[in-house]
């Protein structure tokens, strides 16, 4: 750059170091801030230089090297941390299993008075914490990030079910997904892997207001109708009789998706069961079949509908 005139600015420093670390050549890229900062002087590192070096440190698990560059930005830099420093420490000391460690940051960043951590500072602790089956630990800190952060993410809520999940404590588990759900914040299909692993790993098998849930909550995601069915398919494996509500959701959710012949398959279903369908689901379904010119499909549709109509309804 100088051979060009071009003046190398801080940012120049920054992005370099950025994309050693991210090379997972955190050791390169201390190297060369020891070079550019320290023997040669020609630039005064800033809060992002020293997180770079930090977040390489962390990905590299080498605490020694995390540890002397954090006090080299306090001491030597006079540079204090923001979130976003604390953030990567704690992340830094969760995944090497350093959790105690992790709390006394945390706790530093809460009583600095300057700012309050991060969503994902609280939701990287509750993750450690809960795969360590720290549980009463996972919930306090869940607790705070609830006065600290508002609204919560989804992350935040599925680190509190994936918690419950490691403790055995499924049926907490079940209560926090639908708290989720009245809050309005999920839940998505990280939630739904989550239960998954609880089947796989632990042996415990949802029931049907589990299963509507999580066949709803992948129906109103996009493109995510494959894992509804594929839920829904070991659901009919184990015996589970799907109710009129789950049924709505992944018609209406196939129908969005074009998937019409699919649509039509779980409607028959229904139909076959003596689910009567609420009439804005046909409508839904109809629609979607003259509009991609499906006539016949949709009178066929409309002729079962009227069978089933003139059955009389007996509870």
């Amino acid at each position: 750059m100088e051979r060009y005139g071009l003046r190398q600015e801080l940012s120049d420093l920054n992005c370099l170091l950025g994309t050693l670390c991210k090379s997972k050549n955190a050791r390169k890229a201390q190297d060369v801030f020891d070079e550019m900062v320290k023997r040669r002087k020609l630039f005064v590192p800033d809060v992002k230089t020293y997180a770079v070096l930090l977040e390489g440190w962390g990905e590299a698990k080498n605490l020694v090297m995390l540890k002397e560059v954090y006090k080299e930005m306090r001491d030597e830099g006079g540079v204090e941390p923001d979130v976003v420093v604390y953030g990567i420490i704690i992340g830094a000391y969760c995944k090497c299993g350093k959790y105690n460690e992790a709390l006394e940051f945390l706790q530093e960043i809460e009583g600095n008075g300057k700012f309050k951590p991060s969503a994902h500072v609280y939701c990287t602790l509750i993750n450690g914490l809960g795969s360590e089956m720290r549980l009463g630990e996972a919930l306090e800190i869940f607790q705070r990030a609830k006065v600290a952060v508002s609204p919560l993410c989804i992350p935040t809520y599925n680190a509190v079910v994936g918690s419950y999940c490691w403790s055995m404590r499924f049926n907490d588990a079940y209560r926090m997904v639908e708290d989720m759900r009245r809050n309005g914040v999920g839940p998505n299909s990280r939630t739904y892997f989550l239960f998954q692993r609880m089947a796989s790993d632990f042996g415990c098998e949802p029931n049907l207001n589990t299963y509507a849930m999580i066949v709803r909550m992948l129906c109103q995601e996009v493109e995510r109708v494959d894992l509804a069915i594929r839920v829904w398919d070991q659901m009919k494996d184990k015996g589970v009789v799907p109710g009129m509500h789950m049924f709505a959701s992944l018609v209406n959710s196939l129908c969005h998706e074009c998937m019409l012949d699919d649509a039509c398959r779980y409607f028959q279903e229904m139909l076959d069961l003596g689910i009567r369908p609420p009439g804005r689901l046909y409508d839904n379904l109809k629609e979607a079949l003259l509009d991609n010119g499906k006539v016949d499909e949709a009178i066929s549709i409309g002729e079962k509908l009227d069978n089933i109509r003139k059955i009389p309804w007996t509870g």
